[in-house]
């Protein structure tokens, strides 16, 4: 996948069995992200939002449907290459921030690099810091570089969370709800730091939201209702 690459979900079909009952949570749906874009994914809690995310992120595969890049069936890759494509190329930030604990914010926005040098030996654990401590700065975080999650506001765990997402130099940012778990002005500043590092880094913005502040971010919005693209 190189920066012009457009990623498509084509009607993505997604059950979850409760009980004896299939549940259908997405029913034929398709969105195409373009190359360099901010596309917003907008509509109630329960429209299919997250699952939508989370396939087209390769963390899940869908009922029916496929997801491609270019053309090419994302369902084909193995288990490891899809590990290796989420590292390398998708940054994922959601509501809850899902910092570990124990670990330093510079640490945290580190692991993605670690892993990925494990993945494919893409950088030794000394560029990987360095490379967090850079993002670290580049979200206005590098003097909380030491402290803890506990330490830290919702707003500078979120940034911490965007930092971790772009460590790798993703080319498509996943943002699952990034201002759910946060007051309005603080979810109005993490938008702003989103829109602008969207410009900086050169990458993808995908933002799910039930939030309508976002589809006013500009670019392109699709809406989803029970499961459904809606006009």
């Amino acid at each position: 996948m190189d920066k012009g690459s457009t990623l498509c979900a084509e009607s993505l079909v997604k059950d979850y069995q409760v009980g004896r009952t299939t549940l259908r949570v997405l029913h034929g749906v398709s969105v195409e992200v373009r190359p360099g874009e901010l596309l917003s994914v907008v509509g109630p809690s329960g429209a299919g939002k997250s699952t939508l995310l989370h396939i087209m992120g390769l963390l899940d595969t869908p009922s029916g449907g496929r997801v491609t890049c270019d053309g090419r069936d994302l369902s084909e890759l193995s288990a490891i290459e899809r590990a290796c494509w989420r590292n390398r190329l998708f940054g994922f930030v959601f509501q809850f921030f899902h910092l570990l604990p124990d670990f330093t914010a510079l640490e945290n926005v580190a692991l993605p690099a670690l892993v990925g040098a494990g993945l494919v030996g893409r950088r030794s654990r000394a560029e990987a810091m360095k490379r967090a401590s850079g993002v670290l700065e580049l979200v206005g975080l590098g003097q909380r570089a030491a402290h803890r999650p506990a330490q830290l506001s919702g707003g500078e765990r979120q940034r911490v969370a965007i930092a971790r997402a772009l460590v790798n130099e993703p080319q498509i940012l996943f943002c699952d709800e990034p201002t759910g778990n946060l007051d309005s002005d603080t979810g109005t500043v993490i938008l702003d730091l989103l829109t602008r590092l969207r410009t900086e880094t050169d990458c993808t913005l995908v933002i799910v939201t039930h939030d309508e502040k976002v589809a006013a971010l500009g670019g392109r919005t699709v809406r989803l209702r029970d499961g459904r693209t809606v006009a």
